[in-house]
């Protein structure tokens, strides 16, 4: 078993999502005792997040060099970082290592593929939903990609910030997200895409009629199928 390194943090919320579970994806294919490799390099969100509000990508991107050359270092062979949004730097810091970073929307995208889907819909931080680096890597899969209107983005990107990343769940804020899920329905996409690793804290497939795209679970267990390859 190769050791994950979790590049997480960002929040903590979600990144207590991801070790639980690769443990539970180790214990469910080796059983017993087993659990999961792994190291955590979690980073103070609040310093990222005052990054990303005054658009220095360039100091966000070295915040996390920084914690994966140490997660190199401490004896990781491969790297989640445990957040979409902030794959905007991913280049930078998969150059700046010597161990494979797995690309979160690559995994979705092939997720997407198994199911035999082409056209989704995308929710996530503004950041996510509107800049290119994610939606790139996905239409680069072939796929088609809708995201939602611009005040229903807001609404999205408010909710994540203010409820979900301090680990708050609400009915009203399920309710929003449901409905904005349903009206992209109506616009004719197959499959929704969970783009912010704290989105699955609030929205499951039952509550919406079209397939969700849990980032969170794709990307972990991604992790551990590679952890686990010969």
């Amino acid at each position: 078993m190769k050791t994950i390194g979790l590049l997480g943090g960002m929040s903590w919320e979600s990144s207590a999502s991801y070790y639980r579970i690769l443990n539970t994806e180790i214990k469910a294919r080796l059983g017993g005792l087993h659990s999961a490799k792994c190291l955590l390099m979690s980073v103070d969100f609040a310093e990222i997040e005052a990054f990303q509000k005054a658009q220095d990508w360039d100091s966000a991107a070295n915040t996390l060099i920084d914690a994966a050359q140490s997660l190199e270092a401490g004896g990781a062979d491969l790297i989640l970082i445990c957040t979409n949004t902030m794959h905007s730097v991913y280049d930078r810091i998969q150059d700046s290592i010597g161990i494979p970073i797995i690309h979160i929307a690559d995994a979705t995208a092939k997720a997407i593929q198994d199911r035999k889907l082409t056209s989704v819909a995308l929710l996530g931080t503004k950041f996510t939903m509107e800049q290119d680096f994610y939606t790139s890597r996905l239409t680069a899969n072939g796929l088609s990609v809708l995201i939602p209107e611009e005040d229903q983005r807001e609404q999205v990107h408010k909710i994540i910030y203010e409820e979900l990343c301090k680990g708050a769940v609400t009915a009203p804020s399920r309710e929003s997200y449901r409905k904005i899920i349903e009206d992209l329905a109506t616009r004719g996409v197959e499959g929704v895409i969970l783009g912010c690793t704290e989105i699955g804290l609030l929205i499951r497939q039952d509550d919406v009629s079209i397939p969700v795209f849990d980032t969170t679970v794709i990307h972990a267990r991604e992790g551990v199928r590679l952890a686990m390859a010969s």
